[in-house]
């Protein structure tokens, strides 16, 4: 191998382990120097605010991922979880909060069994529920937004502690405790072999079929969870447009965010960084009065690099 290809390997590699950090300083930099107000309190608040979901839904996304997966109906179980909560909010938000998070996680069994047992593909597995979950949020809805007027259940969206936001209170614990996951536990260790060679992990006896279940239900969870306080901070239940685009929001960050598609690995820091990188982008464009097309291109013009990165590394 020549010394051009060896430099070129290292820069590839140095990319997909830094690259979203030094990404996310430069444009805090840019936007420091350019964009109005942006060091303001309340202005670093919202961007935190608005990526706390796509952080949530991204962590789960990044351990579906990590096995060689893919989960497209996480925006499908965010509007099943709208769907549910004025339901049950009469009794108390704690109950309308377990119901929509147990409405998650039974999305997460139906995709996982559908991948491990049925041997379905995961990208056909999800696109089902995509579909059809949808639709069944909207049949609970009757296709109509609900205001919500629970000053408990509120709080989740629009309550801080010591001035934290709740919304980011949540989402950090939750990247922690996925952090913990797959560097402490064995379920950990189990999904990064299965996703690098679930042959191989399957013929040394690991609980193959256990493990895609799980990672599968986290991520419905997880979904479920960004569905409650999404809902939450609009004040409204809303099934027609709440978690729409989500999927692709959270795979954005999560392989912007350095977890190779081909599975083997995954990166909880890098997942979180991703989504702060992609809201900080689409905030950016914005503020300098870019229209929302524009911000959408540019996300997609990230993906194809940060992709493109990963098979390159993959491919040495």
């Amino acid at each position: 191998m020549s010394t051009a290809t060896l430099e070129r390997a290292k820069v590839t590699g140095w990319l997909q382990d830094y690259g979203v950090y030094l990404a996310v300083v430069v444009l805090l930099l840019f936007n420091v120097v350019f964009t109005e107000n942006f060091l303001s309190a309340a202005n670093f608040r919202t961007q935190l605010v608005q990526a706390a979901p796509v952080c949530i839904v991204a962590l789960g996304m990044a351990l579906v991922i990590g096995t060689e997966g893919i989960d497209l109906s996480v925006g499908s179980v965010m509007s099943i979880a709208a769907a549910l909560i004025p339901l049950y909010l009469g009794a108390g938000p704690l109950l309308a909060i377990i119901v929509a998070v147990l409405a998650g996680i039974v999305s997460g069994l139906f995709s996982g069994y559908l991948v491990a047992y049925l041997g379905i593909q995961p990208i056909i597995a999800t696109l089902a529920l995509l579909v059809g979950g949808r639709g069944l949020a909207l049949v609970i809805a009757h296709g109509q937004l609900v205001q919500l007027h629970n000053r408990d259940f509120l709080e989740l969206g629009t309550g801080d502690v010591l001035g934290v936001p709740v919304m980011v209170i949540v989402a950090a614990v939750l990247a922690v405790l996925a952090g913990l996951v797959v560097q402490r536990t064995t379920f950990g260790r189990h999904l990064v072999a299965v996703g690098g060679n679930r042959a191989a992990s399957s013929l040394a006896g690991l609980p193959v079929k256990r493990v895609l279940v799980g990672v599968y239900v986290i991520s419905g969870a997880l979904a479920a969870v960004a569905g409650v306080l999404a809902t939450s901070r609009l004040g409204a239940s809303d099934p027609n447009d709440l978690g729409l685009l989500m999927e692709l929001s959270a795979i954005t960050a999560v392989v912007v965010g350095g977890t190779p598609l081909t599975g083997g690995r995954v990166r909880v820091l890098g997942t979180v960084f991703g989504a702060l990188l992609m809201q900080l982008v689409h905030a950016t464009l914005i503020k300098h009065n870019l229209p929302d097309s524009t911000a959408q291109m540019v996300q997609a013009a990230i993906i194809v690099v940060a992709v493109y990165v990963a098979r390159e590394r993959s491919s040495r």
